[in-house]
């Protein structure tokens, strides 16, 4: 089974997603980001998600993780839960 390891940063609103996407993209480091702004419990681990299987995560989330370039931030993108933008370090 596909596995994959990633970080995000989870928001309410796109426009916020758009802002730390902006600040990321100038640099601002992702970790730094999600401990401050993100409204998941991985916020106390810099947003960091450690491994998981294809399916675990929900349908848009694990589009993402599986199938976009690694090591680049993409987002923002819509859940159930908000919006996030995420970073995936590596699958398998």
């Amino acid at each position: 089974m596909p596995r994959a390891s990633a970080y995000h940063i989870l928001v309410k609103t796109k426009e916020e997603a758009e802002k730390l996407k902006q600040q990321l993209a100038r640099g601002a480091n992702f970790q730094q980001l999600a401990k401050k702004h993100s409204i998941c419990p991985s916020r106390k681990r810099g947003g960091d998600l450690g491994e998981f299987n294809r399916g675990d995560m929900v349908k848009a989330f694990d589009e993402v993780v599986f199938k976009k370039a690694l090591f680049e931030v993409h987002g923002p993108v819509k859940t159930k839960f908000g919006f996030h933008l995420i970073k995936t370090v590596y699958r398998s």
